[in-house]
């Protein structure tokens, strides 16, 4: 798809990061992290410690370039896991409306996404708070847009799980794109944005390369893990490759390295690539081969990408209330409030105890960063 902004002239292509899992045929052994069935919302949330019976109160907006969804399978899915089905409300930015059912069938069918979004923010909103979570899609071709009119009508949390590599979107595109998202945080909605499903190229012609929206500094990116029972490790379903199935990550080519990323390991020495902002921040699980069970065009599915990590914790910091602006900066304050991802690798680059371009942080501790806001 391409996309071009309506207040520059720069051409972008945005993509949905939401992958299906894959069946291995029968007979063949996937040679990948120990095996683990499909996580239901409610048990990851109990997984990653998540609090319980929060005020709430954040509007979450969500931002979709394509697709749609229905009531039906809204109310089928939370029915399924035991939880009132959000207020929903669609707003057209642009005259892009909900339209799903478009693309039935198509391996990238953006319906996917859209319930994706929809279904695991409203559920990871519950579990925190024991409430209904209040949700508006924004409909555009542009997603500069989307989280502008998102943040002028008020909403506290922002989730974006489309985007592409930096060299497509270009400074210009990109700039403007941290701009809208400054202003954002500054009227006190928080913006996460996946950081990519291709490994370390994210789809780019070369081995490394990062996402805008999230390499840019007031969006928190959310890169992926693969997370069983009783261990996490960076998703990565295609080792040795840098364009396969995996969480993005590396260091900005646009951005410059940010102060706040206390500990943030330097770009390699020598590298060709980025040595700017390292991303993600964050992570959690993502690998489909230990995803997300939603409900898409009538069917219970199993779906990841680090299209389920951004709208996961937005689930959780609309559980904290309102308003709460530029968190990452704390976020990185207290490291402890994170699992650390260890081990693993993206393609170009590894896990490593501490900060990485692969995990960030880590994943959450649920109760650690309620206790924060």
């Amino acid at each position: 798809m391409s996309h071009s902004p309506s207040s520059y002239s720069t051409t972008y292509k945005s993509t949905p990061y939401f992958k299906v899992r894959k069946e291995i045929p029968r007979g063949v052994q996937a040679a990948a992290a120990p095996t683990a069935g499909p996580w239901s919302l409610p048990n990851l949330c109990t997984a990653y410690n998540w609090p319980a019976n929060l005020a709430g109160g954040g509007v979450i907006a969500i931002v979709e370039l394509g697709g749609g969804w229905v009531q039906s399978d809204m109310d089928a899915f939370f029915q399924s896991i035991g939880q009132p089905t959000p207020q929903i409300t669609d707003v057209s930015v642009d005259g892009t409306q909900n339209d799903p059912n478009q693309s039935t069938g198509s391996a990238d069918d953006p319906d996917y996404e859209v319930a994706l979004d929809i279904e695991v923010s409203g559920a990871s909103y519950y579990a925190a708070t024991g409430k209904a979570a209040a949700i508006r899609v924004y409909w555009s071709q542009d997603i500069a847009s989307a989280v502008e009119k998102a943040a002028q009508d008020g909403c506290d949390v922002c989730t974006i799980s489309w985007g592409s590599d930096e060299a497509n979107w270009g400074n210009t595109a990109a700039e403007q794109m941290e701009s809208t998202a400054s202003t954002a945080t500054a009227a006190g909605m928080i913006v996460f944005a996946a950081s990519g499903d291709n490994d370390s190229s994210d789809g780019g012609q070369t081995p490394a390369n990062v996402d805008v929206p999230s390499s840019c500094p007031h969006v928190v990116g959310c890169g992926g893990t693969n997370k069983t029972a009783t261990t996490e490790t960076v998703w990565n379903d295609n080792p040795g490759q840098t364009d396969g199935e995996g969480t993005g990550g590396g260091y900005s080519t646009i951005f410059p390295v940010q102060a706040f990323q206390i500990g943030a390991p330097p770009a390699p020495a020598g590298t060709t690539a980025g040595t700017g902002r390292m991303v993600p921040d964050v992570a959690a699980d993502a690998d489909p081969n230990t995803g997300y069970e939603i409900v898409v065009h009538g069917t219970q599915s199993v779906v990841g990408g680090t299209s389920a990590v951004a709208p996961l914790y937005a689930g959780l910091f609309a559980a904290f209330g309102t308003k709460r602006g530029f968190v990452t900066p704390k976020l990185w304050e207290n490291q402890a409030a994170f699992n650390d991802i260890t081990v693993g690798g993206n393609g170009f680059y590894n896990a490593a105890p501490g900060p990485d371009p692969c995990s960030g942080i880590g994943s959450p501790i649920g109760t650690k960063i309620a206790a924060l806001f």
